[in-house]
């Protein structure tokens, strides 16, 4: 089924919008929460809550990328639960690894200056993505939205994990020249 039919039951309020999204777009989803959770339960439970909030959302927002929002929804529901978690205890998994990797480039939100800042910070992001070459976009892509692990990214994209890894190295480091000429402060 279409994206925009699928759009239209949630408007429409019909019951069959969550049956199609769930045939269409639960293994992406389900991808996602667990590349950051690593439980299949806790997984599950956040691809509900992603079908719930998709539909308490539409109406009134009418999504254009309906995969896009609902990995955004996926991930930041996932994010949360993790944090919940975590928040006595260092936990394991691709999440904490992909975060201490961006920690070099990417300054860390804590103060309402910095939370200011994330905006032009984002800004600044999809302006860098948009020059690199498609191969090192998606690889950034997948390693820090998607939190793929590196062995998972070589198979996924015919490479020798090495490889991807040293590719994710210098998109870090060509990522943190961008920042700091934009005046970002690391």
């Amino acid at each position: 089924m279409e994206d925009s039919a699928i759009i239209d039951l949630y408007w429409a309020r019909e019951e069959r919008a969550l049956q199609e999204t769930e045939t269409k777009y639960g293994g992406l989803c389900r991808s996602i929460a667990f590349n950051i959770l690593q439980s299949r339960e806790d997984s599950e439970e956040c691809v509900n809550d992603t079908w719930f909030r998709a539909w308490n959302t539409m109406p009134p927002q009418r999504p254009g990328v309906l995969p896009a929002f609902l990995s955004r929804i996926t991930r930041n529901l996932s994010l949360d639960r993790w944090k919940r978690t975590r928040a006595d205890k260092r936990g394991g998994g691709q999440l904490p690894l992909a975060l201490e990797e961006l920690g070099d480039c990417v300054p860390a939100a804590g103060s309402v200056e910095e939370a200011l800042a994330l905006e032009e910070l984002t800004r600044v992001l999809d302006r860098f993505l948009r020059t690199l070459p498609e191969r090192e976009c998606c690889i950034f892509l997948r390693r820090y939205w998607y939190v793929d692990s590196t062995r998972d990214i070589a198979r996924r994209y015919e490479m020798a994990e090495g490889s991807v890894k040293s590719t994710l190295y210098r998109v870090r480091q060509k990522l943190r020249a961008q920042l700091e000429k934009e005046g970002v402060v690391l």
